[in-house]
């Protein structure tokens, strides 16, 4: 009898578009590679439209490259009349139209792909094997198995793992280039008045194709695009030459910069390669290395805070959060500390609020489908949690408004380090503030209907009064968090009626925070 010749099916995924990946280095006429636009992943959230065209333009691009290659490729688009609309049905009707005899994919970064996979594998006829994305410097477990038997996950303890395991700014042996492992305290400076940043680098991709076709099939979308000028990079080549942009041009002031706020100023020196990291045209270790060539090239033009701070931000934080998620899902999409229950503001949607940060924050991430992560956390974020918002909804809103965000780096962030949904596993205490924060890091503040000095009465910043009955109302459960006894310090000591008349005012505002 002749053998049957192998035919081996391998699925990639719209965040898998690693083209150096080991499974390309040959071409081999018994692999084909499938990838398809499917609605089970265009509708789990309500997504940026910014979102759905840059994946679906990065995952055409990727298609056509291996082509190029001489692989061998079945793409199956949105509005295909072919097109069954999930992974399991288009991968179950193609094994048996082509006769596959083997099935092969990369481990999914997500939770739902992760089990939806592994189901779908367990019920085929054929043989399956699965493979590592090769994307990233940890292992899925390598956090639980560096933390095994503690109670604490501290980031820092990752971070000093990880620089030590890959040498990353080390010298002899295992010590912290410069004698320090963390120059944070050097990386929270406001943009001076007369400072104006860099311009970014933005792209101009015709994607009025893809634009239509997502419009026409009904996919309900949020924010806005011009799909004749679109901004993000949606290739590997257009990845580097934005990561070239950045060490060259932003770098030098990273840092110092990180945590600045400014009206109008949507970029300002941050590399918004988020982005193409999580969908993998570049990798976290081509980012790192590039950084640091460069800091080494100009040493008396970039100090060395800037470029600690941005390898923290991949090797440390990125690398954090997708191993805090590994250890704890899917309990950790259930969490709610504080037990909130309010519904996001309708604001959140279009922007429309007389406060002038959430006002820019939220304009921006419709205009751009991007907001930095000081803007995330301590401006929509901040609110959010103040206002008592259920973290499914907020988990919700990030999720679909963010251009790079996936589960795996989204929910860990918010419900987490954001929202303190889960009690302290990501962050030691939850980050709120009043409005003397917000003015100390932006400008936001200057020229707002609110006053940003009164804490009660008329123009009353909101979120000066919301900042303490936050911590009235969950005293219970965060007078003991040694990082914020000091203010439960402050709140004992105020006079009966000045805390009646806080109480007072964010109770107003909470029940009428569409109208803030």
């Amino acid at each position: 009898m002749p053998i049957k010749k192998q035919k081996i099916l391998r699925l990639i995924l719209g965040d898998q578009l690693n083209n150096n990946h080991s499974w390309f280095n040959t071409i081999d006429d018994t692999v084909t590679y499938l990838l398809m636009e499917i609605r089970s992943e265009t509708d789990y959230a309500k997504h940026h439209i910014q979102k759905v065209i840059g994946i679906f333009a990065a995952m055409q691009q990727f298609a056509d490259q291996l082509q190029k290659q001489k692989h061998t490729v079945i793409y199956i688009k949105l509005n295909d009349t072919n097109n069954l609309q999930s992974f399991h049905k288009n991968c179950h009707h193609l094994i048996l139209k082509h006769n596959f005899t083997q099935f092969e994919y990369q481990l999914p970064d997500e939770y739902r792909l992760d089990e939806h996979l592994k189901s779908f594998c367990s019920k085929l006829s054929i043989p399956f094997t699965v493979f590592d994305t090769e994307h990233f410097y940890s292992t899925r477990h390598e956090l639980g198995n560096l933390f095994n038997g503690k109670k604490t996950y501290l980031m820092e303890t990752f971070y000093r793992h990880m620089r030590k395991k890959h040498h990353v700014l080390i010298v002899d042996g295992d010590k912290p280039l410069h004698g320090k492992w963390n120059f944070d305290e050097e990386n929270r400076q406001k943009l001076p008045k007369e400072h104006k940043p860099t311009q970014p680098l933005l792209f101009t991709n015709n994607v009025t194709n893809i634009e239509i076709e997502i419009n026409e099939s009904g996919v309900k979308t949020i924010g806005e695009v011009d799909s004749e000028n679109f901004v993000w990079p949606i290739n590997r080549d257009q990845s580097l030459t934005l990561l070239d942009f950045f060490v060259k041009e932003c770098l030098p002031l990273f840092g110092t910069f990180q945590d600045a706020m400014a009206p109008n100023e949507w970029s300002l020196y941050h590399s918004r390669l988020s982005f193409s990291l999580n969908i993998k045209l570049i990798s976290p270790q081509e980012v790192v290395n590039k950084a640091i060539e460069e800091y080494y090239k100009r040493p008396n033009e970039i100090e060395y805070n800037q470029l600690e701070g941005f390898v923290r931000q991949i090797i440390g934080w990125r690398e954090y959060m997708r191993g805090i998620y590994w250890l704890k899902m899917p309990e950790y999409a259930t969490l709610n500390y504080f037990e909130h229950s309010e519904k996001l503001p309708t604001w959140f949607w279009t922007g429309k609020t007389k406060m002038n940060c959430l006002k820019n924050a939220i304009h921006q991430s419709l205009q751009y489908a991007y907001a930095h992560h000081i803007q995330r956390l301590m401006i929509t974020g901040n609110f959010a949690l103040l206002a008592g918002v259920n973290p499914d909804e907020v988990d919700a809103w990030y999720l679909g408004i963010y251009i790079d965000a996936f589960e795996w780096v989204e929910i860990t962030n918010t419900r987490g380090m954001s929202q303190f949904a889960d009690g302290g596993i990501v962050g030691s205490k939850p980050y709120v503030s009043s409005a003397t924060y917000i003015n100390k890091m932006s400008s936001y503040c200057t020229g707002c209907y609110y006053d940003k000095a009164k804490k009660t009465g008329d123009k009353a910043c909101p979120f000066n009064s919301l900042y303490w009955n936050f911590y009235d109302k969950d005293e219970t459960k965060l007078a003991k968090n040694p990082r914020i006894g000091m203010m439960y310090n402050v709140w004992r000591r105020m006079e009966p009626k000045a805390k009646a008349e806080l109480l007072e005012q964010a109770d107003y505002y909470l029940k009428h925070i569409n109208d803030l």
